[in-house]
């Protein structure tokens, strides 16, 4: 950590496109502005590398390896700005029609710390994220990143609080979420509430970058573990930078013990 109990997060907010090299361009250009601030985390939105296909499409074709160009830009970037980064992709599965929906987390030494690959999906609001993408293997990653847990989840993962619970378990204590949240009647307020309740029920930060645009609600933000948004961006592209104070954590989990309280486990199904 750059300050002592501290890590200094970024979350960006911009839209992809099905151009896998201008997305690339758009990953260089945020991850240079957000690190301008020292950040020792930038987070970029789920699906960075490429758009989702329209329903009944597929997005098989625009699928890469873990050494393929997108993830190669991100390890460049990291190295040049000496800072963690984590951003969305679809990755190559076993099925060639469909991929993993997967979060990519590299270390500012350019290395990979770790992936997820997205457990649920989004086969809900009309739409079914199934006939895409191949779901992830039920288990929590967990990176460390200035000596701070970072619990991995993606979007429609949010509105499944055992597996906030399960990273929690596994060590996070922030719970980062790259998204791509559909617009619709009510999802904005779905989308705050359901941050807020993950960040207060886990008595944990919670860093949340989305894609924004015409089908995209934006709104991305980093919440503290009392619920409260320290930073936020609202509707347009850019960025917000938070601290995480180790201090602030424990003295939440000290006055708020929930965790401790429960009576409950959380298994995988």
């Amino acid at each position: 950590m750059r300050h002592h109990g501290k890590v200094k997060i970024a979350v960006v907010q911009t839209a992809s496109t099905d151009d896998k090299a201008a997305n690339r361009e758009a990953v260089v250009r945020w991850v240079a502005e957000a690190a301008a601030g020292r950040p020792d985390l930038v987070v970029l939105p789920e699906a960075m590398m490429a758009d989702f296909a329209v329903e009944g499409g597929s997005v098989g074709g625009l699928a890469e390896a873990l050494d393929g160009e997108f993830v190669s830009t991100l390890r460049k970037c990291a190295l040049e700005h000496g800072t963690a980064i984590v951003a969305g992709m679809f990755e190559r599965s076993c099925d060639e029609a469909r991929p993993y929906n997967t979060l990519l987390a590299v270390g500012a030494d350019g290395e990979l710390l770790g992936a997820y690959r997205k457990i649920h999906l989004y086969d809900a609001f009309g739409y079914r994220e199934s006939d895409q993408l191949t779901p992830g293997n039920v288990a929590p990653v967990v990176v460390r990143i200035g000596g701070v847990g970072f619990g991995l989840m993606t979007c429609y993962d949010l509105r499944f609080p055992e597996l906030s619970r399960a990273l929690v378990d596994a060590g996070a204590e922030v719970l980062v979420v790259p998204a791509a949240w559909v617009r619709g009647p009510l999802k904005e307020h779905h989308w705050a509430t359901l941050l807020t309740a993950r960040a207060i029920e886990n008595t944990c930060y919670v860093a949340a970058a989305a894609q924004n645009g015409r089908k995209y609600s934006g709104l991305s933000q980093v919440l503290d573990p009392q619920g409260v948004a320290v930073a936020a961006v609202g509707e347009a592209d850019g960025f917000a930078t938070a601290e995480i104070s180790a201090d602030r954590l424990a003295e939440i989990r000290q006055r708020n013990p929930s965790l401790q309280n429960r009576r409950f486990t959380v298994a995988p199904r």
